[in-house]
């Protein structure tokens, strides 16, 4: 039986805050005496809100009451109605998370749809949301094995992702973004200058004091060191002290030779296209002079640049709509109280993660949970995805199992729960492993379900007397 189902992405980022409508055909093609099994049929974004102000009551407090407003508002125009919304997500980004009430923000979306998967996004996830977003992740499936950097730059940060076969590699992020440096655009007067910001012009014997004026050439000088600065993080020009700087949480952790980038965010509509305005900042920021430096700087047109799909909708996009996959095998768990269990991210492990013999499977496992860290260090609970051997000896799995405690070795000092999401059939035989290795421990491990980076899942109370779980995992639809 086919099913259209409702979707709603919401993005409340440093500068601005967007919502977006998906709808998205389903199908159930399981026979009658199997656990459904849905596919999807057709997919497709219904509505776009208008992009509006994040709304502020300071410089360190969102207006929730207002953000409430303006989401309703959306809703109303697009002709839905919440109870028709089954699934979504509203992602907290950029600066806005460091806000001190973002946690209320998140509360007051409950009852604008029917289950939000609600996160404050971290530099990494929001960096590979972006990326998806943006359609990077889909071009770098057609590289034949090079890589393809996105950079989204929005008005507090620049979230890059490195991608290769359509799997993010790496991620950083820098505080540049083009309102980083507010202004009154008859007078130049500088409104506000942001710290990092303020410590380079000094630097750089440009006088930026917040209540003077500026001058259009100190504010290109300063985007031109901004876009120079990107290049250095991208290993397109050698490193300076700046750079060290201007990271927001950590550098690329690996030297990639990337065959291409492509830039979204709001800032990347002036590196595509000639802005020929007289008025330089439309916006009373300087957003327009960034994107003209970045357009000509030497070092980033050193590689080519490729057309996003979305520029200043990258991220919402990326997280605009859930599509829904369900499934059951053979399955193994320690105690099914903990079920059932929603909206876990998935951290899926590349063949590269997995390739010779799974020599650096711990490492690789450990430093992708970083992604899943909040603002106070602490790990979200998360579900690791890998495709695992088919028929595999009980030597392999033994070994398998030592390797995946190890790379969560941190992660299970503060998380009491192990999910393991595995291509191929060896749950069951995995979970026996584990519960010997971890008999304090809880644990769920479900085969013959392939999910990807940007997906969450849901998992059910067991059916069948036990011989099969329901699961859900929810695909973030990037593109149509």
């Amino acid at each position: 039986m086919d099913e259209s189902l409702l979707s709603v992405g919401i993005d409340l980022g440093t500068t601005t805050t967007q919502i977006i409508f998906s709808s998205f055909q389903v199908q159930n093609i399981a026979s009658a005496f199997s656990v459904p099994r849905v596919k999807i049929l057709d997919k497709k974004i219904i509505y776009r809100s208008g992009i509006y102000f994040t709304p502020l009551i300071n410089r360190n407090t969102i207006d929730v009451q207002k953000v409430r407003e303006i989401i309703e508002s959306e809703y109303k125009k697009a002709g839905i109605s919440p109870k028709d919304v089954k699934a979504g997500a509203v992602i907290i980004t950029g600066e806005t998370a460091r806000k001190e009430n973002s946690e209320a923000v998140t509360k007051t979306m409950t009852g604008l749809a029917g289950d939000f998967v609600v996160a404050t996004a971290g530099s990494d996830l929001e960096s590979i949301l972006a990326g998806r977003g943006c359609g990077a992740a889909e071009m770098s499936k057609k590289l034949l094995n090079k890589s393809i950097a996105s950079v989204d730059i929005g008005g507090g940060t620049t979230n890059i992702c490195v991608f290769k076969d359509g799997n993010p590699l790496d991620t950083t992020c820098l505080d540049i973004g083009g309102r980083q440096i507010i202004i009154e655009p008859q007078t130049l007067k500088l409104i506000y200058v942001a710290k990092k910001t303020a410590a380079l012009a000094v630097k750089m014997g440009i006088s930026l004091i917040e209540g003077r004026e500026s001058s259009v050439r100190d504010l290109e000088t300063i985007c031109m060191r901004f876009a120079d600065i990107i290049a250095e993080s991208l290993e397109l020009a050698k490193k300076t002290q700046d750079l060290e700087l201007f990271y927001t949480a950590h550098p690329l952790k690996s030297s990639w030779d990337l065959d291409s980038l492509v830039f979204s965010g709001g800032v990347a509509d002036f590196i595509y296209k000639d802005y020929n305005e007289k008025n330089l900042f439309p916006y009373g920021d300087i957003g327009v002079l960034l994107g003209k430096a970045i357009q000509k700087n030497p070092s980033l047109n050193s590689v080519k640049k490729l057309m996003p799909k979305e520029t200043i909708r990258a991220t919402v996009v990326g997280a605009g709509a859930n599509s829904m996959d369900i499934s059951g095998s053979t399955i193994a768990w320690s105690n099914s109280a903990v079920l059932p269990i929603q909206n876990i991210p998935i951290v899926k492990m590349t063949d590269d993660d997995e390739a010779q013999d799974y020599r650096f499977f711990a490492k690789r496992i450990s430093e992708k949970l970083e992604w899943f860290k909040d603002e106070n260090g602490a790990f979200s609970q998360v579900a690791i995805g890998f495709k695992g051997i088919h028929n595999p000896s009980f030597d392999f799995v033994k070994d398998i199992g030592k390797k995946i405690l190890e790379g969560l070795a941190k992660y299970l000092e503060t998380n009491n729960i192990i999910i393991l999401i595995i291509d191929n059939d060896m749950a069951k035989s995995l979970g026996y492993s584990l519960m010997n290795a971890l008999p304090n421990k809880k644990f769920i491990v479900i085969d013959n379900i392939v999910v990807e980076n940007g997906d969450y899942i849901d998992i059910g109370v067991p059916l069948s007397q036990g011989r099969v779980i329901p699961v859900v995992v929810k695909t973030l639809i990037f593109g149509k």
